[in-house]
């Protein structure tokens, strides 16, 4: 099963990133070549273009990690993948952030991620709460709502 996913994966992952998304992911330096993907259970629909990846599903690109119990994703048939959602709970990390929400949903046609269902971020003392949570992948630019949380400032002035 792993073989079949490490296949998968790199045939998924050579084609998810769109041939404008080279600056964004320069900007979110979440780099590697391939996507790595780990699940118990794996089911493609080649005719619908969808495939479900259930139980410890784990997926890594570079220096970001998305573990959940269920992965949906649907592709083109070149295999592109054009849409993710991950749910169950959701743990992710980059960078030192690291991220939990019930669920992830990725468009990469609209270049938007969108973590939802109560979003919890923290990188070392800091932390943000907030009821959703959306990232502009070309820009970078992330918006919340609803948002509350402290961010610790440095005891020495400018």
């Amino acid at each position: 099963m792993r073989v079949a996913l490490v296949i998968l994966a790199a045939a998924i992952g050579a084609a998810a990133v769109p041939s404008g998304a080279a600056k964004a992911d320069q900007i979110l330096s979440v780099g590697g070549d391939t996507l790595e993907v780990q699940a118990d259970k794996l089911e493609v629909d080649v005719t619908a273009g969808e495939a479900l990846l259930t139980g410890n599903v784990s997926l890594a690109k570079g220096g970001l990690k998305v573990n959940c119990p269920r992965i949906d994703l649907k592709f083109d048939q070149t295999p592109h993948v054009n849409w993710v959602r991950g749910s169950g709970g959701v743990l992710a990390d980059v960078k030192g952030v690291h991220a939990e929400a019930p669920e992830v949903e990725l468009d990469l046609k609209k270049q938007l991620l969108e973590l939802r269902g109560g979003v919890r971020l923290t990188r070392g003392q800091g932390w943000l709460q907030a009821d959703k949570a959306a990232i502009d992948i070309a820009t970078a630019k992330v918006t919340l709502t609803q948002v509350k949380g402290m961010i610790p400032v440095s005891p020495k002035g400018p």
